[in-house]
């Protein structure tokens, strides 16, 4: 499976987990980046952020390791959408 196929593979159990508290949307499949949307109520407990980090470690159930290099929130509190550029090390 090439980048675009195991990224594909990866929203769809991150989604088939995680829904509809936190959808993930692939919006750029670079050589070496990844940005996902992330969308949903999110559970406030566990924190935002960890709903977008978490998608790093379902991207290595399918081969991919990576590192969220950058964490993005929109300006406005009320929205729900964030976004997680993910910088891949390698596929394996």
């Amino acid at each position: 499976m090439n980048l675009k196929e195991l990224v594909s593979k990866a929203v769809e159990i991150y989604n088939s987990r995680r829904a509809p508290e936190a959808v993930a949307e692939v919006i750029e499949v670079k050589e070496d980046e990844v940005v996902v949307k992330f969308s949903g109520s999110f559970c406030m407990w566990c924190g935002v952020y960890d709903w977008v980090e978490d998608f790093k470690y379902v991207l290595e159930e399918v081969g991919v390791k990576s590192d969220l290099k950058e964490y993005i929130e929109p300006e406005d509190p009320q929205t729900t959408v964030r976004y997680g550029v993910f910088k891949i090390q390698s596929l394996y």
